[in-house]
Parts: structure tokens; sequence; C-alpha cells
């Protein structure tokens, strides 16, 4: 093993004969001296060779990424480096021996390289040696053991769940494994550990968490990979309040030892006031720049489609872009237009202020009242940009809340540095499937409905809320929970809502169900999604950067050539048969 770390030599250590091992980062013949930089896991190491030295000839033939040992004496740099932490030292190499050869590389290994992803991914195992994926994954190792530590000091229990489960179709499609004892049937792998984990507090264990892997067969973004990890904690006898805490203490615990931030304490919003005001249930609260209903301003409207749209119980939100009128042209505003008809909007409405006066889309259908109304309630100014959805509410919070983010972005309203947590409450206890034309669980069938509302669950499901809760940073949900069912009868209630009868609850969660009647304290938890936080803490918003050996956009594996075909003779022994 090693003895040494290639970056942590200071002037402290001048003097010293040492023996190091790494990779050739990059060589350079300055006026006969040989300059060559030498990476490990740490950092660089600045190695100079003689022209007088005997290692001199075997120097010349080095190529990046060759492996090498030297050794040499620590001496103090002539030209010293202030952006390197190994900057005022190098090492005088007397001795000099080649371990390993390298290829020429496909790609730069530079931090910044230019390199297409879908080529770094193929050769992962070289994309890995950059800087800043080491460091990512090092945090990642960091924010975990950390997780660990101080999980373990509350007294909750880390305990490994099944892989190979029981397929429960609720929710995302589920990764099948066939079973070769048993032909005809098969496992699934885990979307999260959550039936198991509630065992766990039937079991009488109180306290649970695990750094848990999970897999979701569905389509893939920037912030979704399909298979994923999450740190997953469930308590006994324990309400909302003592989720939360335990929640907010762990993260403030990351935030301090990863980045130095004291955090404030978390904000809190109901669902439904997170949409009002958002457009969205994962809002990004770094700036302001809320919805704002103006409906009751065009009650009396003479403008048709407006009048219509309140009419069948629409409403009317609008977005004010503070001083950013002048930059948005005909042309700009019009992919403005296209963008919010991504989220169903038909169109998007827009008023300039300049000069004491509105102008813009629909200023011709307005009256004077209406004008003089809109400009007061929505605090308008010189040289404000006003864009409106008017359509079904959740048409328009949610075209509005997209525009929002999109604003902020490409305004530059957001602080970066900033991390703002945001707890959200009372969701929805169903929603409506327009495909299977049903409501279904809007979080799991296990989630808890606000004891309020369980009269609602078969008179009145649309209003029907319950005890789920996310966490959001900046933006990214970051968590889902809840309090879960643990009354028998109150989980028969749910099926019964969502459209599901007992036989069928006990084909998918028969084992589950049985469990129920054993005594089940009540209970709850929480599921943090790792590589979100990761992200986050890392500066990017790209979640391959976190993941040592990620999948595309399309499920593969570039490198490895996964998924891929099998052996014929896999295949029979499975009992399966492939169609074309």
């Amino acid at each position: 093993m090693k003895k040494y770390e290639n970056g942590s030599f200071r002037l402290s250590n001048v003097g010293e004969e040492v023996t190091l091992k790494g990779w050739v980062a990059k060589k350079r013949n300055l006026g006969g001296l040989l300059f060559i930089d030498l990476r490990d896991r740490s950092g660089i190491m600045q190695l100079v060779i003689r022209p007088e030295n005997p290692c001199y000839a075997l120097g010349e033939t080095l190529k990046n990424e060759y492996v090498i040992e030297v050794v040499g004496i620590v001496v103090e740099r002539e030209s010293k480096n202030e952006n390197l932490p190994t900057g005022e030292v190098e090492l005088s190499v007397s001795q000099l021996k080649i371990i390993n050869q390298s290829s020429d590389l496909p790609f730069e290994l530079t931090k910044d390289t230019t390199a297409l992803e879908d080529t770094r991914l193929k050769y992962r195992y070289l994309d890995l040696r950059r800087e800043n994926l080491q460091q990512n994954l090092i945090l990642r190792h960091q924010v975990t053991l950390i997780t660990r530590n101080f999980l373990s000091k509350l007294g909750f229990i880390e305990i490994e769940t099944p892989i190979l489960c029981k397929s429960t179709p609720e929710g995302a499609r589920d990764y099948l494994v066939p079973s070769r004892i048993s032909k005809g049937k098969f496992y699934a792998l885990p979307q999260s550990p959550q039936i198991y984990k509630q065992l766990l507090m039937i079991g009488g264990m109180e306290k649970y968490f695990q750094i848990a892997r999970c897999f979701r067969d569905e389509d893939l973004r920037a912030d979704r990979q399909p298979e994923f990890t999450q740190i997953d904690i469930e308590m006994s006898f324990a309400t909302e309040e003592d989720i939360w805490q335990v929640v907010e203490s762990l993260m403030k615990e990351i935030f301090k030892q990863v980045k130095g931030i004291q955090l404030d304490a978390f904000e809190r919003l109901t669902y439904t006031e997170c949409m009002k005001r958002f457009g969205s249930d994962k809002p990004d609260t770094r700036f302001a720049m809320e919805l704002e209903d103006i409906t009751s301003i065009f009650e009396h409207t003479n403008f048709e489609i407006f009048k219509n749209i309140i009419e069948n119980k629409g409403i009317i939100n609008a977005l004010v872009v503070k001083n950013h009128a002048s930059d948005y042209s005909r042309k700009d505003l019009d992919k403005l237009t296209e963008f919010v008809k991504i989220y169903g909007a038909k169109a998007l409405s827009y008023l300039k202020y300049n000069d004491g006066e509105l102008s813009g889309s629909i200023v011709k259908v307005m009256n004077e009242e209406e004008k003089s109304s809109l400009i007061t309630t929505l605090g308008i100014e010189a040289n404000d940009l006003v864009l409106i959805v008017a359509d079904k509410k959740k048409i328009v919070q949610s075209s509005l809340g997209a525009l929002r983010n999109k604003l902020g972005h490409d305004l530059h309203l957001i602080e970066e540095e900033k991390y703002n947590f945001l707890w959200v409450t009372n969701f929805p206890m169903f929603e409506y499937s327009e495909e299977e034309e049903r409501f279904v669980a809007a979080h799991h069938p296990f989630t808890s409905p606000n004891l309020e509302d369980v009269d609602k669950l078969m008179t009145d499901p649309e209003n029907c809320f319950s005890r789920a809760y996310d966490l959001v940073l900046n933006g990214y949900e970051l968590l889902s929970g809840s309090i879960r069912i643990h009354d028998q009868q109150l989980q028969e209630k749910v099926f019964e809502a969502i459209g599901m009868t007992m036989e069928e609850a006990k084909t998918k969660f028969g084992f589950f169900l049985d469990a129920f009647q054993f005594g089940t304290p009540p209970h709850g938890g929480v599921g943090i999604g790792l590589e979100r936080l990761i992200m986050i803490l890392a500066g990017t918003d790209n979640i391959r950067d976190v993941v040592a050996f990620p999948k595309t956009a399309s499920a593969s594996d570039l490198m490895s050539e996964a998924p891929n075909i099998v052996d014929k003779k896999q295949l029979k022994e499975l009992g399966i048969e492939l169609v074309k």
C-alpha cells in the first residue's frame, strides 16, 4: 500500500526522501528540465528530473496516464504555484520506474473537459480519474458516513431489506427478475423498501434506517436514474413533528460538516398554498415572483375568452416580471407562449407598463377599471412585464409554475449559493388518473389521511388530504414521506376509495395486510434522495455526475453495453421465449 498521498506535501516536508506512486497527468520539457505532474486521488505533486539524472532518458518516454513509481527528495520550488495545494514544493527525482503504460486517451482528463457525455460514459473508468468526479464520490461517502453516525447516535438501527421482492404494481413500473426454480414466476426489484420498513415497525424495531438501493422502470431525466439510493428512515410512535425534527437535524449536521453552513429553521407550506403561490409542489424559493390570482379583476369582463373560462370555474393568474419588459421582444414572447403550451396552456397573454400606460396582447379588450385595478393589485411599475394564463386551475398553476422557474434561470434571479429548505405538507390523498378513469393514491396506498378527512374518503376524494409531506431543496424534491396507516379498518377504506377490492389487495399485499392483525404501532418515515442531495451539494444539475457508473437517458450503460442479449440456454432455463 502507498505510504504517502501526493497532494499532502508542504514546505514542512522539505528535505524528506519519499516514494510516490500515481498517474502522469502532464509532462513538460522546459530548458532541458523535465517536469511531471504526478496525480493520485489526493492531488498532484510536481516532479523534476534534471538532464544529468540517470532517469532522464526513461522520463522522456513517459506519456499521459502512465502509472509510475518515483523516489526523490522534497525541495522548495523556485516558481511557486498558488493554485495548487502542493504548489510550494516539488520532488527532485532520483529513481523512476514505469509500472504500467497507457494507450492514447479517447479524451482529455481535465476538469472542464469538452468531451461528449456519451464518450465519457463509454470510458467511465477514465472519466472517474477527473478531480471533480472523484470529489463528488468522496462527498457522497462523507454524507453517508455523517448520516450513519448521526442516526446511530439517535438510536436508529441500520437494517438491510430484500432486493428480490414480490411485484406490487402501485406507482412506477417494476423491474422484473424471472425465477429459474419457479418457472413463469417473477421477483421484482424494490421501488423502495416501503413495505419492509413498515414490517420492521410491526416487528418492534422502532427506529430503522438504511442506505437503500431502489429501482424504478420509468422515463429518465437529468435528476433521475433507473437505480438510485435513498436514505430510508422509519419510526414507531412518531408524529410528523418528530420525523421533521430528525430530518432537519440531520440536514443541519450534513450542511455544517460539508459546507460549514448553519441552516435556518425550515419553512413550511401546505400543498394547496404552495400550488397557489408558486404553481409547483417543489418550488424554488430562492427568488420571489409568485403567482398572482387576478380572476376577480375580470369578473365582469367583456373579453369572451376570459368570460367563458370564469363561467366554467377556471382561473386567471399572472406573473409580474419586474423591470424586464424591455428585454422581451414579440419573438421572445412567442417563444414563452410555446413553452407554456407544453404544460397544457392554450395561450399566454402579456402586458407591458411604460410611461404610465399598459400595452400588450389583451390591452384592447380591457376597460379602464380593469387596467387600473390590475396596476394597483399587482403593484406594477415602469418596465414591468405581466404574463397571464387563463384556464383550468391545474393548467394555470402548472404552466405558470414552470414558466416561473424558466424565468428565474433565464434572468439570473436565483442566488446560487443559497440553500432554501421547504416542508410541503397536507398533500392530496388521491389524484385522478385519466388513463385508468379512477382516483389513485397520490403517494402510496399506505399513507394515512388527515383524521378530519376520513369521512371524505368515499364521498369527496378530490378534497381529501393526507398526512404526507415532502422536503424541497432549491426546487428539487429531496424527500417524500408520510405517517402510515396502522389501523386495519382504515386501510380497507383507503383500498375501497381507490377501487381496489380486499381480494385484489390481499393478492398484492397479502402478507403485509396479515401482519396488521398483530398489534401494529403508529409509525411514519421518509425516503431521502441521496443522489439529489449530493447533486445540490456538489453544485451540479446532472445526477450522473454523482453516480460512479450511471445510465444514460435511455437507461443503458454505454461502458458495459447493458442491457444486452443473453444466451438462449439461459432463457430456456428460465422458461422464457422471446417474441419478436
